[in-house]
C-alpha cells in the first residue's frame, strides 16, 4: 500500500500552511512551560511555530519521512508510533494538539483514549479539523479517496461527541468557513465516585 505521506514528506511544508496561527495559539492557552505533543503532527509544522512557548515540543507521527523534517527544524522531539498506541506515560501533557489529521487516523476512537489518557490533569486539547459539511471539504475529502488515503471525516458535532465518555470538559469553534475547533480540558480533580 502507498504511504502518501512518506511521498509528500519532502514538499509538505510549501503546500499545506497554517491557517489561524494566532487563534489556535489562544486556544491552546500558550505559552506554557509544560510538556506538548503535536499528535500525527506529521513535518512539525504547527508545533514549530509556539515552540519558544512551550517547555518542549514532542511531534508524533507514524510517517518516519515526515519525523525526519521534523527533526530538520530543531528542538522539537520525533516521535513514531501510531497515536493510538502512544508510547508515553499517562499524564504527560500540558497541552495537545490534533491539528488537520483526525480523518487520518487508523481509529478515531482508540487515537483519542490514547490522547486523554496522556493528557496532565488540567491541561487542554485542541483538535483543528476541516468542516466535512462545507463543499471545499467534500471535494478534499473525494480527492483524498481517490487516492486511497483512507481518510475518514467527521462533522466537528461528531468529533466532539467522541470525547463525551470521558470525564473532560468540551467546547467548539468555528471560524465561519472550513475549519472547527474541539477544545478539550481535563478537570484538575476526579469526580467523587458514588456511593450506594
Amino acid at each position: 500500500m502507498i504511504d502518501h505521506f512518506d511521498l509528500l514528506a519532502s514538499i509538505y511544508d510549501r503546500f499545506i500552511g497554517i491557517q489561524d496561527h494566532a487563534r489556535l495559539k489562544e486556544l491552546l492557552k500558550l505559552p506554557t512551560d509544560g510538556w506538548v505533543l503535536d499528535a500525527a503532527g506529521g513535518t512539525g509544522r504547527v508545533s514549530q511555530q509556539f515552540n519558544i512557548m512551550v517547555g518542549k515540543s514532542v511531534v508524533c507521527d507514524l510517517s518516519q519521512k515526515m519525523l525526519n523534517q521534523a527533526q530538520e527544524k530543531g528542538n522539537l522531539m520525533p516521535v513514531r508510533s501510531h497515536i493510538e498506541r502512544l508510547p508515553f506515560p499517562d499524564e504527560t501533557f500540558e497541552r495537545i494538539l490534533v491539528v488537520d489529521s483526525i480523518h487520518h487516523l487508523c481509529n478515531q476512537q482508540e487515537a483519542i483514549s490514547a490522547i486523554i489518557r496522556v493528557l496532565k490533569p488540567g491541561g487542554r486539547l485542541v483538535v483543528e479539523e476541516p468542516d466535512i459539511r462545507h463543499y471545499a471539504v467534500k471535494f478534499v475529502a473525494l480527492a483524498e479517496k481517490l487516492l486511497f488515503m483512507r481518510s475518514h471525516f467527521y462533522t466537528p458535532e461528531q468529533i466532539k461527541n467522541m470525547f463525551t465518555s470521558f470525564n473532560v470538559n468540551i467546547s467548539m469553534e468555528h471560524d465561519g468557513r472550513f475549519t472547527a475547533w474541539i477544545i478539550v480540558d481535563k478537570p484538575l480533580v476526579k469526580p467523587a465516585s458514588k456511593r450506594n
